[in-house]
């Protein structure tokens, strides 16, 4: 199917969600990519991949950009050659974008037991919290969403999701909280917003508007 859903949160900024149902001949069609994206479909032996990253290059379209407009820096992070911010995400059968004229991380998780498992290695400041918590996997795949979307706008090598990142307590219906990124000199609050996605869970992030 085509664009699943679009988001507007804030003014200037914008969620674009795709499913990914069509066949990567289909996603093909009528894309225009540069050498370096050409350069990087064609290394990738997943179907899946290559059929994600298309999918974000139709989503780039409906947003009214091309992919010539995505550049990435040497740590890998994406930007738009008009100065907007952009975050990219892309799990399974789901990819997302979000773009916006304030920094921004956007994270896309399969709702998985396996998360149980590996949450001492993420959460810290947040065990009480997910210890009473009743639906135990989706409260932990928004923690890890939040703290991935932290990860993803800081973009500095040695940011530990337990040490340096922290999300507040949070109500899963009300589909929103605030995480905090202390990390050397800089003391960052953010916004936390969170949905799901059928089998998946979304979350993103931007400044805190009372910070």
């Amino acid at each position: 199917m085509p664009l699943y859903k679009t988001l507007t949160n804030r003014n200037n900024t914008s969620v674009y969600i795709w499913k990914i149902t069509e066949s990567e001949a289909w996603l093909r069609t009528g894309l225009e990519l540069s050498e370096n994206s050409r350069n990087r479909l064609f290394t990738m032996s997943s179907e899946l991949h290559r059929r994600g990253f298309l999918s974000i290059r139709h989503l780039l379209r409906v947003a009214g950009y091309t992919d010539q407009n995505l550049h990435y820096s040497q740590e890998g992070k994406p930007h738009l050659d008009d100065d907007k911010y952009i975050s990219i995400t892309h799990s399974y059968e789901f990819t997302a974008i979000i773009i916006s004229e304030q920094p921004v991380g956007i994270d896309i998780e399969k709702l998985r037991d396996k998360i149980q498992r590996i949450a001492p290695k993420f959460i810290g400041y947040e065990e009480d919290f997910v210890a009473q918590a009743i639906e135990k996997v989706k409260s932990l795949t928004v923690i890890w969403g939040a703290k991935e979307s932290m990860y993803k706008l800081y973009s500095t090598k040695g940011l530990g999701f337990k040490a340096n990142c922290y999300v507040e307590p949070f109500d899963l219906e009300n589909e929103q909280t605030v995480a905090q990124l202390v990390y050397g000199n800089d003391d960052l609050k953010f916004d936390v917003f969170f949905k799901q996605l059928e089998n998946f869970m979304m979350a993103y992030i931007l400044p805190a508007q009372d910070a």
